[in-house]
């Protein structure tokens, strides 16, 4: 399968953000979980923010008024567009880079290991997953968790209340 990965660092300062080598194994490894397959190469958009902009677009999009971990995009274009493009869009993730960097420090995690997740985490809600609701919720973190120990990354869980 192949994912064109196109990752755009609007964080240069900060040290510890992931090569695009890494999110593009991420990538390959739920994609691969998950058993997705299309006839036309995947594209994924990655995008580092800093903790202004991820404010300005969890207000705007989410009405939450703070800076988050991971924002994910679906891609919104007719479906005749989307069936004479090369590729299929996944979407795009906005990652923020302090906000992964104090959460990792915080909940005791390697910093690599947080920066997978949210890229997992992200990429899920792309593919449709979501866990406003308990079962979802549930279902949700169970394939993180999978998808994670391909990696040898402990269980992102473990310890807490589920994730907002």
């Amino acid at each position: 399968m192949r994912v064109m990965l196109d990752v755009d660092n609007g964080c240069p300062e900060h040290p510890g953000v992931p090569e695009e080598a890494d999110f593009q194994h991420w990538v390959e490894a739920t994609l691969s979980t998950l058993d997705i397959q299309d006839t036309r190469p995947l594209s994924l958009g990655i995008r580092i923010v800093p903790e202004d902009e991820s404010a300005q677009l969890n207000l705007h999009y989410r009405h939450k008024d703070k800076p988050t971990n991971v924002l994910s995009f679906r891609p919104e274009l007719p479906s005749a567009v989307l069936d004479a493009l090369e590729e299929t869009p996944l979407g795009d993730l906005a990652i923020c880079a302090a906000v992964v960097q104090r959460e990792a420090r915080e909940q005791d995690k390697p910093e690599q290991a947080h920066w997978a997740h949210m890229t997992v985490h992200g990429l899920l809600h792309l593919l449709g997953h979501d866990h406003e609701e308990p079962q979802e919720a549930e279902a949700m973190e169970a394939l993180e968790r999978r998808i994670l120990a391909t990696q040898n990354i402990a269980d992102p869980y473990a310890g807490e209340q589920g994730q907002e």
